[in-house]
């Protein structure tokens, strides 16, 4: 085959090739793509409209609104119940890996990966502190099995979300007696799922096996630091609801919580120290406690276990709303110096609730409520949301600063929060209601009926992802009008002709995939969309089999930490090496690949379209 090359495959090769050094270079992605397109758009290889048609994309719409109803999941504390859940009992690395697949496929076939890895890092970094196990070990394959996870329904990653605003975008545009558009129409809600589900089983399987000797095992960073971190005494009182109420201090998992000794348990005036594995939690226990505020956040974090310093403590999930942590040094004037925490009366004084105290090193031992306050004793505080700016230059005090990860979790509305996922789920998976309609009623749902707020719900959306995805179909515009689509499957068709389609679908997917490790999951989808349709219509053989291999190369990405953002979000916590996603993953991607190509031809055959 022949192809002549234009002026506009020159202009698009080379907007193409600065986008590409730029992805690689990791520039920011939504900056990126609007400069490609913008570019394009000067040089008239598109239109203007053209250019940002992508923003009414109803694929980079849908992705938008699950955003925020992720969020509220993750708000409500849905997610963190299923992981104590799974995990709770959980003793050795080899089971909770088990666990993990069993919970994490089926949870990211219905919620977008990203939020889910966002929400199960603490609680897997909590479960491996206390087991005194390598987060390394857990959550590399927790990235992985999310991703494995998200090919198996419409839904589970954004990926699959841009290609079916993709193949919508060529349906629409087919005549209506076109012999294309049962190949090009929309996927519905499980279809990759055929292929998606025996990869995800193979892949869990491998990292069960072979993957999981291949693991790092290296100690997390913070557990290094731990000696030298602040120690708070703190008393916890156990309500009667609380769901460590009848559970032994064993199962409870409070023997060996990470920087955190328990040093007696207060029963109605008798005390017990030391405190035995097996001693069983009574309702209206107060739980003495002396460790690190990471630690004393996660207690505070358990529905019906409360500080008992201040018997005003807000606990209802109404009134803690807009509550935070807050860390308070006492300076020399503070006119708490010589009173004690109970005499002291800090929410008249300052609206706030003392936690805990912490006094230059010392371990203490007295109740905290009974503890005479010093100059230099830090006190860690529940606050309102006025409370940083009213006292930072307080004299009352030296310093103050907010905790991290402190909020509130709203668990009073997880109920609710789960009623309108489950709807949103059955709605579009009944054909009931388009999948783009469903994400934003459940959206909208779960801000009214405060699941999460409306300022948390903007947080949420990640404009520079959407962007970027919406810009990018303007990439993919210039790539088909240009020729240059055309150009490259040709010579693609033309080197793998001697072997049949099934090569050319195997190259497409090979490709697809090595692009994924260099840029982002997204884009690799996008910029190798029109190759691939161009690749079936040079064979004359059905588009659906080599856009889906696009979908499913695009998001299996294991070689390389940048391949995939959930990796990234490991990598850190994980004390990962660039070498160990290379060990690890270069086998399941080819794992993945040989997988994908025997099985997609048996689902979407390569029939002859005329």
């Amino acid at each position: 085959m022949e192809y002549g090359v234009s002026y506009a495959m020159i202009v698009t090769l080379a907007v193409l090739a600065a986008l590409l050094y730029g992805l690689i270079r990791d520039l920011p992605t939504d900056v990126l793509f609007v400069g490609g397109v913008v570019l394009l758009a000067v040089f008239q290889i598109i239109t203007p409209e053209e250019a940002f048609a992508g923003f009414a994309n109803s694929g980079m719409l849908t992705v938008a609104a699950l955003f925020i109803v992720a969020a509220a999941m993750r708000e409500t504390g849905v997610l963190e119940h299923v992981g104590e859940r799974f995990l709770g009992r959980v003793e050795s690395e080899g089971k909770a890996l088990v666990y993990l697949a069993v919970v994490v496929i089926p949870i990211s076939m219905v919620l977008n990966n990203t939020p889910v890895v966002a929400l199960l890092v603490p609680v897997l970094l909590s479960w491996c502190r206390k087991r005194r196990i390598s987060p390394s070990r857990l959550l590399m394959p927790l990235s992985f099995l999310t991703i494995l996870g998200g090919t198996c329904s419409l839904i589970g990653t954004s990926t699959n979300l841009v290609v079916q605003g993709l193949v919508t975008k060529q349906f629409n545009a087919l005549p209506p007696d076109s012999s294309h558009r049962l190949d090009l129409r929309p996927m519905n809600m499980f279809e990759i799922g055929y292929v998606g589900i025996p990869c995800a089983i193979l892949g869990a399987t491998y990292l069960l096996t072979v993957g999981r000797r291949l693991l790092p095992d290296r100690k997390e960073l913070i557990e290094q630091l731990e000696e030298s971190r602040r120690e708070y005494l703190v008393e916890m009182l156990v309500q009667p609801p609380c769901r460590l109420v009848g559970r032994t201090i064993g199962e409870a998992g409070l023997r060996h919580l990470p920087g955190l000794f328990l040093i007696e348990i207060d029963r109605n005036g008798h005390i017990i120290g030391p405190v035995g594995p097996e001693e069983v939690i009574q309702a209206n226990d107060r739980l003495v406690f002396t460790g690190i505020v990471s630690t004393i956040v996660d207690l505070e974090k358990i529905p019906g276990l409360v500080p008992a310093a201040d018997a005003r403590y807000e606990v209802s999930p109404e009134k803690q709303r807009g509550r935070q942590l807050c860390e308070a040094v006492i300076s020399p004037s503070s006119p708490l110096i010589g009173q004690t925490i109970r005499e002291a009366d800090f929410r008249a004084l300052y609206n706030a609730a003392v936690v805990a105290v912490h006094r230059n090193g010392a371990r203490m031992t007295n109740k905290v409520g009974d503890i005479e306050l010093r100059a230099g004793d830090t006190l860690l505080l529940q606050v309102g949301p006025d409370f940083s700016r009213a006292f930072r230059n307080s004299a009352d005090f030296y310093l103050v600063s907010n905790v991290e990860d402190s909020r509130p979790i709203r668990y009073d509305r997880a109920r609710t929060a789960v009623i309108i996922f489950l709807a949103m789920i059955a709605s579009f998976v009944t054909g009931m209601v388009d999948i783009l309609l469903a994400a934003f009623v459940a959206a909208g749902a779960m801000v009214a009926t405060r699941c999460i707020s409306a300022g948390d719900a903007r947080r949420a959306v990640e404009l520079p992802v959407l962007i970027a995805i919406a810009a990018s179909f303007g990439v993919g515009t210039a790539l088909e009008k240009s020729g240059l689509a055309r150009l490259v499957a040709g010579q693609l068709v033309t080197a793998t002709q001697v072997w049949g389609p099934i090569a050319a679908l195997a190259a497409i997917y090979l490709g697809t995939m090595v692009l994924n490790e260099l840029v982002s999951n997204n884009a690799a989808a996008v910029l190798s969309f029109p190759f691939a349709l161009e690749a079936a219509r040079i064979l004359g053989v059905s588009e659906r089999p080599f856009f889906m291999a696009v979908t499913l190369a695009a998001s299996f990405a294991f070689a390389s930490p940048i391949g995939y953002q959930t990796h990234m979000m490991v990598f850190g916590p994980g004390g990962y090496r660039f070498g160990d996603f290379v060990r690890v993953g270069v086998p399941l991607n080819l794992l993945m690949w040989v997988c994908a190509i025997v099985l997609i031809p048996l689902v979407w055959p390569l029939r002859s379209v005329g």
